[in-house]
């Protein structure tokens, strides 16, 4: 079943005492990884964002059903977060749409969604 097929989509209701404990285990989980991601350096911080970024569009795209040649995807998301990695890959149209998107949502999750 999908999220979207739920009978209350999208009025969520949820018990706060049975999620407190894990989602305090995963913030404490979140801080430790943001202080070793703190640890690592500038060039090593932007290279583990490129790797997570086309790892996610990749993975997205293959739960709709397409294969996307990950150089392309790497090569297109380097461009636009201004990350310098050599030789880069033209990405096709298609490729370049969903990195768009891709990043359009991880930058501006906290504002409303518009039709």
């Amino acid at each position: 079943m999908y999220i979207h097929e739920l009978k209350d989509w999208p009025r969520f209701h949820w018990g706060a005492e049975r999620i407190a404990g894990p989602l305090a285990s995963v913030r404490h989980r979140q801080g430790r990884l943001v202080g070793h991601m703190e640890a690592l350096g500038f060039n090593l911080q932007q290279e583990a964002v490129l790797q997570t970024l086309t790892a996610d569009v990749l993975k997205s795209s293959e739960i709709e059903g397409e294969k996307l040649d990950a150089e392309q995807v790497r090569s297109s998301l380097a461009r636009r977060i201004g990350l310098d990695i050599g030789a880069l890959k033209a990405a096709d149209r298609n490729v370049e749409g969903i990195v768009e998107m891709m990043l359009d949502a991880t930058r501006h999750y906290d504002k409303p969604l518009t039709v």
